[in-house]
């Protein structure tokens, strides 16, 4: 009933009634009260009046599904919001959902992860109201190899939403951080279940610092959106900017199965690609530089010896980002 109330209220450019919304949604005027009270103490600054009744001036910087189903215009990504005010993961949780059967495209998103994942076994903090935590369901008939192809296409579009919203110039970081003035704002890690020839499911975490204000220790190569710009953004926008260009890039991936229909644009934003790097793998740490991006995704890349090299993972360091110098 709280929903159906934020919506009467979100439909009226001024002021509406409490005996109208009592008339409308079958409830009484005690109940219209407790529902406001409700959304007041959610955050969103609602204007009483006895003669006018109720007005809804601000809508808080929250992820919840009513605030981002609003906005959202997708086919399959996020018709399905679990949100959590705190979890240990939305990697772990959205593992639970899939393998229970959920949908492709659900979307888990929490206010505040108390241990938040990244690549490599390393933490990635996740404080409340501050980012965008979040897991995406995926389920794409592709080979298991394949499945690094989409952690290239989720840091793309990552890339590409925040500029759209902030206006703030962002790089890729291969395979899938996203830096801005030469520090990480937003790392990708996926995870799956799959047999030798088929993928059970995909999970899709992202992680975002939007209004985070003070990185230190091991995040001292952190920053966010906020401390790149001056500015605070509202989450959601971001989301939504994703989800909808995720979901078309996606679709027409499953389609081809190729990377081809985003490459050149990976290409275009990749601050890795034509540098120098430092690269660790489980059997030794070298230097080479990185000539290209090949069709599957790997790093063309040629060592202090002059040989050619394929890189599909390790810990990749470029000069200028982060603490290599």
């Amino acid at each position: 009933m709280k929903n159906k109330v934020l919506a009467l209220l979100k439909e009226q450019s001024e002021y509406i009634s409490g005996e109208d919304i009592s008339n409308k949604l079958g409830i009484t005027r005690a109940g219209v009260w407790k529902n406001i009270n409700k959304l007041k103490q959610e955050g969103y600054h609602i204007e009483a009046s006895t003669k006018k009744g109720y007005h809804l001036i601000n809508t808080p910087d929250i992820l919840t599904p009513e605030e981002l189903s609003s906005i959202i215009h997708t086919e399959i990504l996020g018709k399905k919001i679990c949100y959590y005010e705190e979890v240990d993961s939305t990697n772990e949780v959205a593992k639970g959902l899939a393998r229970a059967g959920s949908k492709e495209g659900t979307v888990v998103i929490a206010d505040k992860q108390l241990v938040g994942k990244g690549r490599l076994g390393k933490i990635w903090d996740s404080p409340s109201g501050t980012g965008i935590w979040m897991s995406i369901i995926l389920k794409p008939n592709i080979m298991p190899a394949q499945a690094s192809q989409l952690t290239l296409l989720a840091g793309l579009n990552m890339c590409e939403a925040i500029q759209r919203v902030t206006g703030l110039d962002c790089k890729i970081k291969w395979p899938n951080d996203i830096v801005v003035q030469g520090k990480k704002v937003c790392g990708i890690l996926t995870e799956m279940s799959a047999e030798i020839d088929r993928i059970n499911y995909i999970i899709l975490g992202i992680g975002v610092n939007v209004n985070t204000k003070s990185f230190g220790g091991e995040l001292s190569h952190a920053t966010s959106l906020s401390v790149a710009s001056g500015k605070n953004y509202v989450r959601r926008y971001i989301v939504k900017e994703f989800l909808q260009l995720f979901e078309t890039d996606y679709m027409r991936y499953k389609d081809k199965k190729s990377i081809d229909i985003f490459l050149e644009r990976y290409r275009a934003s990749c601050i890795t690609l034509h540098n120098d790097v430092k690269i660790i793998t489980a059997e030794r740490e070298y230097k080479a530089y990185v000539k290209d991006i090949a069709q599957d995704g790997s790093l063309i890349v040629i060592d202090e010896e002059g040989a050619e090299k394929s890189i599909l993972s390790g810990e990749i360091s470029v000069r200028g980002i982060y603490d290599y110098v």
